[in-house]
């Protein structure tokens, strides 16, 4: 399945036809010639694609020899006498397989692509460094003692990358430099920092006000909380209630009010920030997170006796994968496996010879904005806070192209709360946990030498963000879950969408919110514990804000379903629930259109399908566009005024379907009515007609024969290139799932399960693991894709876990490599 070297060869010409070279839109195309130079242009990447059977380099610092095995998967079994020489040779070997996305993914964050691509990245990387990543990461690796894990980490895996990059054969250059005609950059041991600030704005940059203030300033004040409520009203916690199911809080929603005008200012500023920061506000029509989930079973739900973990991270698929797969063993220390980002030391999610852990984001809020008092609105040194002046911090931002040029500056300002941009003439400052997580990567460092649950969850206790649900599982049979992070304490009523007062101490955070609230559980009665973006505690139990407007729980429920309902689960059943097609959203609203139904009607069609979101089905397509519909049809009042006669306009934003389910309930809400129409409609007349127009849709967009309806026409999995090249991408990948099943890959196939694992805590402990994809960054590579067929088949590969290197079989056996110190 990989491309190979002619196909690299049609990609390069196509992008010289084509003049389509960048980072989505950016830099000349080079001369062909040196790319099609037989011993060191693009034919010459195949010389390097592959793992040597044999081969020795040198890295300054290491101490004593390490020797690395390779297996069959790719995967780099790492044996060192120390910590940092294991990190120093995952350096070197990362970067002998990643570089390029190293390189891209650190400028992404640093704001420096216009040194890679020219000044088409210009504005990108303004955006980027007034979002403030690069000031923290740089202010959070100065403030490390020398002596502090992380800093050692990270300068340890910095001699490693460099060492490669220093040795590495001018045909061993990635072929993404040779697109761009660039080289690497020297790889500085604060750039992990960079990577792990990219990966909070990732999973940590929530914004919720904007959505709320939209609808509010439509349907008034009393109607938003209803619609955008800060509890779930459909529960189903990370943290077990006692219930053993889910219990459903549903009352009848306040009637659309009056629009509140006075908000529209708010809303102008928000949205202004969120441009100036190139970032997008609230998420108006996504039904779902991207969809991590783990679990954990006790042995006494086990049909082998042992604990059982499945971690299942969903994130943005890409070749190369986000994750890299690694084994560190130290002398008398460290024995882990699993996965690691392509940046950072360590495993970030995986095993030792005891403990097994994962981790799902929590989506908490963690980030105000306060509109300052400065002195100046156009060039401001001051600002204002209880009466007396502050000096802002200023930095003059410089902008380079790739031969050192300068192409443009910019200047950046910061409060004591963090970065202040300017919209609509006044000035706002941000505050935000990862801004203030100094030793940011350090925890999970910590978790590799853990020797049970407990001492897993202490080694994680300091984590600041982003905030994660991290579930783990012992060799004694001990299972835990706890959403861990820094959890503002805020004053007034403590939630973070609203704009606050900067002129005053009094509207700073108070602090964070002590470990004893965070929402945990060991060794729960139920046996079992799982988390899937859902609201981590019931708030009956915890009363603690935590964050609002919480995803409907469906992939929740339904993995909890499927835990209670099997007491002797095996690690060939828990590969099985990942990619599990059932969907509880589909169980709850295909009785609705059927109970509405007439002969040979949508709503008819859509009764006939059991809820599994399986490849072939023929009703997935029908049942979606009828949800499609009724968002359309339902929320008419969050169309803005101007807008409701325009067939394509939507919803501002659109409430969580378990509001829309819960709405269900009162048959005559004043929701229900059209207010486009003259008529006054009611639930089951909406439902009806929801499903006729994604009947009259469907026929229109796949014809009538409903052979052609099957679910693969329309959802696939999109894995893209780094550079978004056809050529080097998996594209209309069909795939099991949708919307509300444990593996839903919304919007455009883009997300989805990053890595699939199965881990087994027995005796010996067994894993079982995937990732779409392969190991190697090089396109010319067995190992570029080689992993993608059994990805899509929900299939696992068995995890070689070998105390030394003789314990890898003969036959399992790809390369050795020895590494050494030297100048």
């Amino acid at each position: 399945m990989k491309p190979g070297p002619l196909r690299l060869a049609l990609a390069v010409v196509l992008l010289g036809a084509l003049g389509y070279l960048s980072v989505r839109g950016a830099g000349p195309v080079p001369p062909l010639g040196p790319l099609l130079d037989p011993a060191n242009g693009v034919f010459g990447l195949a010389r390097y694609a592959e793992i040597p059977k044999r081969g020795a380099a040198q890295i300054p610092g290491i101490t004593a020899p390490v020797e690395v095995r390779y297996d069959d998967r790719g995967v780099p079994h790492v044996f060192a006498s120390t910590e940092e020489d294991a990190w120093r040779a995952q350096g070197f070997l990362v970067a002998r397989d990643r570089l390029f996305q190293m390189e891209l993914q650190i400028r992404a964050a640093a704001g420096t692509l216009t040194e890679l691509v020219g000044a088409r990245a210009l504005e990108a990387d303004k955006t980027a460094r007034r979002r403030g990543l690069a000031w923290a990461a740089l202010r959070n690796y100065a403030a490390l003692d020398s002596a502090d894990l992380m800093s050692r980490a990270s300068r340890a895996y910095a001699d490693g990358v460099n060492a490669y990059i220093g040795s590495m054969r001018r045909a061993a250059l990635p072929l993404e430099y040779r697109l761009l005609n660039r080289r690497p950059f020297r790889w500085e041991p604060e750039y992990t920092f960079y990577f792990f600030g990219q990966m909070s704005l990732t999973l940590a940059y929530e914004d919720q006000t904007t959505s709320r203030l939209r609808a509010r300033a439509l349907v008034g004040a009393q109607a938003t909380e209803a619609l955008f409520p800060l509890n779930s009203p459909i529960q189903e916690p990370i943290q077990p209630n006692g219930i053993g199911r889910p219990r459903y809080d549903f009352t009848p929603l306040a009637a659309p009010g009056d629009p509140d005008t006075t908000v529209t200012l708010a809303i102008q500023e928000r949205e202004a920030v969120m441009l100036a920061l190139g970032l997008s506000p609230g998420r108006p029509g996504l039904r779902d997170a991207i969809g991590s989930n783990n679990w954990v079973v006790a042995p006494g739900r086990t049909a082998g006796g042992h604990a059982l973990l499945s971690g299942d991270p969903h994130l943005e698929l890409s070749l190369p994968s986000i994750w890299y797969e690694i084994h560190l063993v130290t002398a008398g220390g460290s024995d882990v496996a699993g996965v690691t980002f392509a940046g950072s030391p360590g495993v970030i999610i995986g095993f030792n010879r005891d403990v097994a852990w994962s981790f799902t984001n929590t989506g908490a809020d963690v980030r105000d904005h306060y509109a300052e008092t400065v002195d100046d609105t156009l060039s401001p040194r001051r600002y204002r806070v209880d009466g007396e002046w502050r000096p802002l911090t200023r930095q003059v931002e410089r902008f380079r192209g790739p031969r050192g040029e300068p192409i443009g500056s910019d200047t950046l300002f910061f409060t004591h709360r963090g970065p202040m941009v300017r919209a609509l003439g006044r000035w706002l400052s941000i505050r935000w946990t990862p801004f203030e997580a100094a030793g940011a990567g350090g925890d999970f460092l910590r978790l590799a030498d853990t020797r049970n649950v407990q001492e897993w969850l202490d080694a994680w206790k300091d984590h600041a963000a982003p905030a994660q649900n991290g579930a783990a599982a012992d060799r004694a049979g001990a299972i835990a879950m706890r959403s861990t992070g820094w959890y503002p304490v805020r004053p007034g009523n403590g939630r973070g969408d609203e704009i606050r007062d900067g002129s005053t101490s009094a509207s700073d955070w108070k602090g964070y919110l002590p470990l004893s609230a965070y929402p945990v559980s060991v060794n729960p009665p139920q046996g079992f514990l799982a988390s899937a973006n859902q609201q981590p505690v019931d708030p009956k139990q915890n009363p603690h804000y935590f964050g609002s407007n919480w995803y409907s729980p469906w992939r929740a429920m339904r993995i909890n379903e499927m835990l209670r309902a099997d007491s002797a689960v095996t690690p060939e059943s828990m590969r099985a629930f990942q990619t599990d097609p059932k969907s509880v959203r589909a169980a709850a609203f295909i009785p609705l259109f059927r109970n509405v139904a007439g002969s040979g009607s949508g709503a008819a069609l859509i009764g006939e399908w059991d809820g599994r979101y399986t490849k072939e089905n023929r009703r997935a397509v029908l049942f979606e566009a009828a949800m499609d519909a009724l968002d359309l049809l339902v929320w008419d009042e969050l169309i803005p005024v101007d807008r409701r006669s325009d067939s394509a306009a939507r919803p501002v934003q659109v409430p969580a379907e378990a509001v829309l389910l819960g709405l269900m309930a009162d048959s005559t809400s004043a929701w229900w009515d059209d207010r486009r129409t003259p008529a006054v409609e009611r639930r089951d007349e909406i439902l009806r007609k929801a499903a006729d127009q994604a009947l009259a849709a469907v026929r229109q967009r796949l014809g009538s024969d409903e052979a052609r309806w099957v679910w693969s026409a329309v959802h696939s999995a999109n894995i893209h290139h780094l550079l978004r090249l056809p050529a080097l991408s998996s594209l209309n990948l069909p795939v099991e799932g949708g919307s509300g099943t444990v593996s839903p890959s919304p919007g455009g196939g883009e997300h989805g399960p990053s890595w699939r694992m199965v881990v087994e805590l027995g005796p010996d402990v067994r894993a079982w693991a995937v990732y779409p994809g392969g190991q190697s960054g090089n396109p010319a590579s067995s190992r570029y894709l080689d992993r993608l067929p059994k990805w899509l088949g929900g299939q696992l590969d068995e995890v070689l876990f070998p105390h030394v290197p003789a314990e890898i079989p003969a036959e399992r056996l790809r390369g050795t490599l020895v590494l050494t110190g030297g100048r």
